[in-house]
């Protein structure tokens, strides 16, 4: 076959950047100061030993940050980013993840490394083995492991092409073989680039055989993992390949298959010799050290060369002794790999060929890669010193490799923590969902993203599937139900049907229509609102009735967020948020409206701009507060109350700039849920049943909360919401936190209790 010839088809080309990709990412716990954890796996990482994004590799203390398998790097990266977020929040505020494949400093005697406390037994005597066999020194390395497959429409387009193979399977497999023993040869390419383990740390080798230190990459070298000189597997066939395998592994030179290590490992099925049957499915490239300089250990640069490296070697021709071949790609690699950090490589005119050959790949494929790679490859080969390995020894030089290394961390561990409300690389999305989706995560539910605009997921556990929009839209609740809540005149019609109190108005379908009706409302208090929409946009509140001049801005504001508007009656009192799941409130809020105190110094737009300044607040419900704005409604609230953007309030004076106490419209959030007695949180139970929900925020005006529920005109309710904001109860600007996520996700998977 002419892979080369094959892959510049221009029928091809199209799909040349059709792959999936998953990332394995290891690595050690440690204390704030840079030592290894003596803490057991963090216990609010659910599913033991199952979980499907965070586990434990060989120790107790090596947490194995896993992805979905996904179609893009950038989902790639973005997941990898929120599984990082939830381990290390999850490990709490005394620990942080070591960014270097060498582990820290390791206690004297080696028995005291904490094997893998796990549930299922084989498991741990299988660590046991390892143990036995390699020491467990050795198993604290960490690194990345890249799955890759290249997608069915690419490989069935160059098995269209072609006419060596009958069987679709065995070309696939015969593939991905081919790619293997080139990869085998070449990696030392990616042992110079990307090589990050120049040094050991205290009690690493004990009494084995050790390098001289610094070098490139031990980790990649024979100093690393590597199995026993007499495990020798051939990649030639993959008869050949399953029968090596089950020979060492009946020999007892390996307790299982999944102990062979090498740099590629083919992957696709549970047992080695159904490959023969299934095929290949893909590859997991393991030679990967731990990219220092990256939070999620891995950049997109180098993700990027991987695939164009992947594709390359695909086309690349191969020398037919194959077994030979990967033998001196061994060798080579180990060459590099041993080479001191700042040293110009042995094979430097050999990697330039390469690299320059990769390019010139790429571009006659078309295919997109980041304008800076082959650049900075170039500035690697010319340079050593910006290789990781340079600069980690560099860097490393000025003080020393572990305190480098711990500095790196606890800058990681500032960033993660300086908004431990986001979920990093999902930070576009509406706050709720990111909770959602990190309390999902972090319980060992799988999260997919179906659509991230509109906010919708599909969440999965086992064989159970649930799908959640914005954080709080289920199943659970009817599709009438729904429009029920979003429809504020048939909420009311209902309530007030049912014995519930409810402000009294009229609705109105045109402008003109609510104008002439002006005189009605004129001298009494009364609320100016659109009719379905959500998050107090375009509500007026004039407690003491208004001009013909602000009624008419008013009624402006609300038809320009709906076709229909309701003007009613003021209820007087306090707006509180009840956060109701099944039949239970979970949250009380008190939002206090948009406000400023006064220094008798500052204008009130300045002292909003200074209260914007506050890191929690930010737009479009990607904070746990909103800024304040300063638009039309402010201005015409301020002006009610005799003051302009540019007066300057007095000392301690509080100034309200909305009536309407949405935290969406930069209002302040006070848990009060302690404070409120039962039988108001019942009033919100039922009459979110009478709308037929199972999940709402349904708000009621309370003059005084120690009148009981009971008496006339105690409360009334003003309106029920179908997609309530969760994060405003979890990131409270005052009082306790209410992870009402995390009551979501229980009520949705009840197994998890």
């Amino acid at each position: 076959m002419d892979l080369k010839k094959m892959l510049a088809d221009e029928r091809v080309k199209p799909y040349l950047m059709k792959a999936r990709y998953g990332i394995e990412k290891e690595g050690q716990r440690v204390d704030l100061d840079g030592h290894l954890a003596t803490t057991c796996h963090p216990a609010n990482i659910g599913m033991g030993d199952e979980h499907p994004y965070i586990q434990r590799d060989f120790s107790e203390t090596q947490m194995e940050l896993i992805t979905p398998v996904l179609n893009t790097l950038d989902e790639l990266f973005d997941y990898l980013s929120g599984i990082h977020d939830v381990a290390y929040r999850s490990m709490g505020k005394n620990e942080m993840l070591w960014p270097l494949s060498m582990p820290p400093a390791l206690p004297k005697k080696e028995e005291d490394i904490m094997i893998a406390k796990l549930n299922n037994f084989e498991n741990v005597l299988y660590r046991r083995s390892l143990a036995n066999s390699y020491g467990r020194r050795k198993q604290m390395i960490c690194g990345i492991h890249f799955n890759f497959e290249f997608r069915d429409e690419l490989l069935r387009m160059l098995f269209d092409l072609q006419s060596d193979f009958d069987d679709y399977q065995q070309f696939k497999t015969d593939i991905y073989l081919k790619l293997t023993r080139n990869y085998l040869y070449y990696r030392w390419l990616v042992t110079y680039f990307y090589g990050a383990s120049p040094r050991s740390e205290e009690n690493f080798y004990g009494c084995d055989d050790q390098p001289d230190e610094p070098v490139r990459s031990i980790r990649s070298s024979r100093f690393g993992y590597t199995n026993h000189d007499d495990v020798n597997v051939s990649f030639s066939t993959i008869q050949k390949y399953i029968s090596d395998l089950s020979s060492v592994v009946n020999r007892g030179l390996l307790v299982e298959e999944k102990e062979f290590y090498t740099a590629m490992r083919l992957r696709g099925s549970d047992r080695v010799a159904d490959f023969e049957h299934t095929g290949v499915r893909y590859v997991e490239l393991r030679n990967i050290d731990l990219n220092p300089f990256e939070t999620n250990g891995i950049s997109y640069e180098q993700a990027e060369f991987l695939h164009v490296f992947l594709l390359y070697l695909l086309q690349k021709e191969e020398d037919p002794e194959s077994d030979e071949w990967g033998n001196a790609g061994d060798a080579r690699n180990d060459v590099v790999a041993l080479e001191h950090p700042l040293a110009h490589t042995q094979f430097e005119d050999e990697a330039h060929e390469l690299v320059d050959e990769m390019e010139q790949l790429s571009k006659d494929l078309d295919f997109p890669v980041s304008e800076s790679l082959f650049v900075n490859l170039r500035e690697m080969l010319a340079d050593p010193s910006k290789t990781l390995a340079g600069r980690l020894y560099s860097e490393s030089e000025k003080t020393s490799q572990s305190q480098v290394a711990t500095e790196i961390a606890r800058e990681t561990y500032t960033q993660l923590w300086e908004k431990p409300y986001e979920l990093t690389g999902f930070t576009d999305m509406e706050l709720s969902t990111q909770i959602m989706m990190y309390d999902a995560i972090q319980k060992g539910i799988k999260v997919e993203v179906l659509d991230r605009q509109d906010q919708f997921l599909k969440l999965k556990l086992h064989d159970h599937i649930e799908y959640v929009k914005n954080g709080n839209m289920t199943s659970k609740d009817t599709y009438v139900s729904t429009l029920i809540m979003e429809n504020k005149t048939v909420t009311k019609k209902i309530l007030h049907q049912e014995g519930y109190r409810v402000p009294g108005g009229d609705e109105f379908s045109n402008s003109e229509e609510a104008l002439r009706a002006y005189e009605m409302f004129a001298k009494t208090p009364f609320v100016v609102k659109p009719k379905t929409t959500n998050y107090g946009i375009g509500i007026s509140i004039f407690k003491d009735g208004a001009s013909y001049e602000d009624y008419e801005k008013a009624i402006s504001l609300a038809f320009d967020e709906d076709s229909s508007v309701l003007v009613e009656e003021f209820l007087e009192g306090t707006e509180y948020r009840f956060f109701v799941l099944h039949d239970k409130v979970l949250a009380v809020m008190l939002r206090v409206p948009a406000n400023v105190t006064g220094d008798g110094t500052h204008t009130i737009k300045e002292l909003v701009e200074e209260k914007n300044r506050d890191p929690l607040r930010g737009t479009d419900h990607r904070t746990p507060l909103e800024l304040i704005q300063l638009g039309e409604l402010e201005v015409l609230m301020l002006k009610g109350q005799g003051y302009q953007l540019n007066s300057i309030p007095e000392d301690g004076e509080i100034v309200y700039l909305r009536e309407n106490s949405n935290v969406s419209t930069g209002g302040d959030s006070i848990d009060v849920t302690d404070q409120v007695s039962e039988d108001y949180k019942k009033i919100a139970v039922d009459a979110v049943a009478a709308l037929g929900a199972k999940i709402s925020g349904i708000d009621l005006i309370i003059e005084d909360l120690d009148v009981p529920a009971a008496n006339p005109g105690a409360y009334g309710i003003i309106e029920a919401n179908f997609n309530p904001s969760m994060y405003m109860h979890i990131y409270p600007y005052k009082g306790k936190t209410r992870r009402v996520t995390t009551d979501i996700l229980h009520y949705l998977f009840p197994e998890l209790l």
